[in-house]
This record gives C-alpha cells, structure tokens and sequence, in this order.
C-alpha cells in the first residue's frame, strides 16, 4: 500500500509512479476497512482532496460512485456506512448517476444498525453519512427536493431500537432543512412529507419509556424547527440560507410535534 498518510503530509500530492486508477482502487478498499484508523484516516483525506482539486478524471469518478452504490449493499456496515461519504463527496464536486439515488433510497431508510460508534470499528454512523448525502442529492437539480424529503420520513419513521448518540438527529435536521431551501419546492412539498410522520405517530399513546424511534423524530424535529426559523448554513463559513417557505414549515413541524406529544 502507499504510505497514505506521507502523501497525506505533502498536500495530497499525487504520486507519479501509479496510474490513477490503482490508486483510486485503493483508496476505495481502504475506506471500508474494519480498522478505523485506516478507514477514517489518510485515505479518506486523500481521497476527499481528489475528488474537491478534480485530480481524478471524470470517468474514474463515475467508477467509483457506481462502485459505492453497489456497496450499500455490502455485508459489512462500516463499508456500507461510508459509501454515503463518498458519494457526497463526489455529488458535491458535480459528479452525478441517477442509479446512485435509487442505490440510496433503498438503503438509507432500511438500514437497521444506527450505531454512532463502535469500539472497535470505530466511527460508523449511518443516520449521519446518510444524512449528510441526502442533502446533497437534495440539492441537486435533477432529484426533485420532495423525494429526498420523502426518504427523511421513511428514515424517521422507521422502527429501531437504537436512540440516536452521536448528534445524528442533528445532522438529518440539517440535511432536511438544506432541502427546504430549494427555491423550486412549492409550499404543499415543503411540508407534505411530514404527513406521513404525523400518521405514523400521532394515532397512538406514547408508552414509557419514549421508544427510541419517537425519541429520535422528535429531537430531529425540534431542531428543524429552528433552522427553519433561522435558516441554515452551507458551510460554517457561510450565511445562514432562508428556507423559502419558512413560516409553513415551522407550523407543520410545531402541528406535527403537538400532535405526537399530546397523542
């Protein structure tokens, strides 16, 4: 293997004595590797500073996010949970396969383990990466912003067991709220997908102890609700993005939070 973390240490220069595609093949089996510290590692810096600087050819790019869709179906969930990272690494430098949404949508709200971390793989984070990539297919033009809303109730309305650790109810708000800032989304879009939350929670008494899956809506919901209010930054060294239909959002997330909590 390369010595990842030398050419991590030289700005991420590219070595002259491999092709690019031996390369990129390996930064790609490094990044579902069980060891954290390889997987999490020089590789993934690497590799992410490639895609951003355009230092592998479009149609190497176009190889490797077909590769990372086929492995949202892998055996392995630290491989499954950072093929999301890759795609949105290669989604936000511009690259895009319609086939990659499909990838998606049927991973992302199937998933059933959520764990943040592990012992021993490390960081795995599934609702977070997932989040992270549902944004920017969200933001693309070619995905119409109601899908990928659609996907964020399915996720949330999913059955689990495992309460959310690892700020991921903070990053699917975020994610969803990056969405609702589409300036294409009609208002009835921009709040229709909360509907099938409302219906898949607000029918019954909440037992106690709160089952994880309400827990983690909730908390998701009530941080949208400030976004919405607030907007939401791109980036961190960004300004805040108004949501276009601000004022309807939060109404339909406070009616829906009502509705859960009084049920």
């Amino acid at each position: 293997m390369n010595d990842w973390k030398n050419i991590e240490a030289a700005d991420c220069a590219v070595p002259t004595d491999r092709p690019m595609d031996d390369l990129v093949r390996e930064l790609s089996r490094a990044l579902a590797d069980p060891d954290p510290l390889i997987r999490d590692g020089a590789p993934y810096s690497v590799l992410a500073t490639w895609i951003a600087r355009g230092a592998i050819e479009p149609s190497l790019r176009l190889e490797l996010g077909d590769e990372m869709a086929g492995r949202l179906t892998d055996a392995r969930i630290e491989a499954r949970t950072f093929a999301p990272l890759v795609l949105e690494m290669l989604v936000t430098a511009g690259d895009f396969k319609a086939g990659w949404v499909d990838a998606f949508e049927r991973w992302y709200p199937a998933e059933e383990d959520l764990r943040g971390h592990d012992e021993k793989l490390g960081w795995l984070h599934a609702v977070a990466h997932g989040a992270d990539l549902l944004a920017a297919f969200g933001r693309r033009p070619e995905v119409a912003p109601a899908r990928m809303l659609d996907l964020a109730a399915a996720r949330l309305t999913a059955p689990t067991h495992h309460i959310y650790d690892q700020l991921e109810d903070d990053r699917l708000a975020r994610a969803i709220a990056r969405v609702l800032t589409r300036t294409d989304l009609s208002a009835r879009d921009a709040v229709g997908w909360l509907e099938p939350i409302a219906d898949r929670f607000g029918a019954d008494r909440i037992s106690t102890p709160v089952p994880a899956h309400i827990s983690n809506c909730l908390r998701t919901l009530r941080l949208l609700y400030i976004l919405a209010d607030r907007g939401v930054r791109p980036t961190s060294d960004l300004a805040a993005e108004p949501l276009p239909h601000r004022d309807a959002v939060k109404s339909g997330v406070a009616t829906v939070l009502d509705r859960i909590v009084k049920r």
